[in-house]
């Protein structure tokens, strides 16, 4: 709503009116406009404002104005120095809104631990976001040569074990959409990925070698809740050198015992 003040002979009058259609959309575009700028450092850690325009597809002199609010609003910091920007302090207070006690990804924390202290190598959990998995918790392999996993990337649904978890415990309805999707690996046969899919079904196992990186192989089981909803998935990776394929079998009884401790402690 907008509201026009008018002087009529030393009185103030308001006249209230809706904005534009053209207005509303103009707003929106930069709302989206601004959260495009955010996401960007979701995979950079401090960027200037050609990298950050590039990245965009957005004229300079918009994405300056929009790091010019967003930094105002303490969701952007810029050194001055260096004329390089960063996301601001505002970001953790939101993060921190989500990360109460009953948090299930804080929950489960201790037992990932247990695990990647088991296993020795790096475990994650995964959570579906449309077609695409988000890892959402992480613990690293304390291992020299390791696989490093930073929480909060999102990768195609396509390829991975994880991904194949997340997509044989949704609905029947995401499996077609992928199938459908346009940017379909060519590479990738769409009978033999569906088989694929089905025999997860039944063993709730999935493994990986090399599908989404060179040198990484990974092994990923369905962590439930008390339901019977997928919660997330969860996933071993590691250099493909370390985990063969006997070797990720072996994993299989001490995976889903984590599942199951999961599944108890989450609600």
């Amino acid at each position: 709503m907008v509201r026009q003040t008018l002087r009529l002979g030393g009185a103030l009058a308001y006249i209230e009116g809706s904005l534009t259609m053209e207005e509303d959309r103009a707003s929106v575009r930069s709302v989206e406009r601004a959260l495009d700028v955010l996401l960007i450092f979701a995979e950079h850690h401090e960027l200037g404002l050609t990298d950050i325009a590039k990245h965009a597809g957005l004229h300079k002199s918009t994405v300056f104005r929009l790091l010019h609010t967003l930094e105002r609003k303490g969701f952007i910091i810029r050194d001055e120095s260096t004329e390089r920007y960063r996301l601001g302090y505002r970001i953790l207070e939101l993060a921190s809104s989500m990360q109460h006690g009953d948090d299930p990804f804080l929950l489960v924390l201790p037992e990932m631990e247990r695990l990647r202290d088991l296993l020795e190598e790096t475990i994650s959990l995964y959570v579906r976001d449309g077609l695409e998995r988000v890892r959402v918790q992480a613990v690293q392999s304390q291992q020299i040569i390791r696989r490093v996993a930073p929480v909060g990337q999102r990768l195609p649904l396509f390829v991975g074990a994880s991904s194949k978890i997340l997509v044989a415990f949704s609905d029947p309805e995401i499996c077609k959409q992928l199938m459908q999707d346009p940017s379909w690996p060519p590479a990738l046969d769409r009978a033999i990925w569906q088989k694929t899919i089905e025999d997860i079904r039944r063993t709730n196992v999935a493994m990986s070698f090399e599908e989404r990186e060179e040198g990484v192989a990974a092994i990923s089981v369905p962590v439930f809740r008390a339901s019977g909803e997928l919660f997330a998935a969860l996933t071993v990776s590691g250099p493909i050198q370390r985990l063969s394929k006997e070797k990720m079998e072996a994993m299989i009884p001490e995976l889903f015992a984590s599942a199951e401790k999961m599944k108890r402690l989450i609600r």
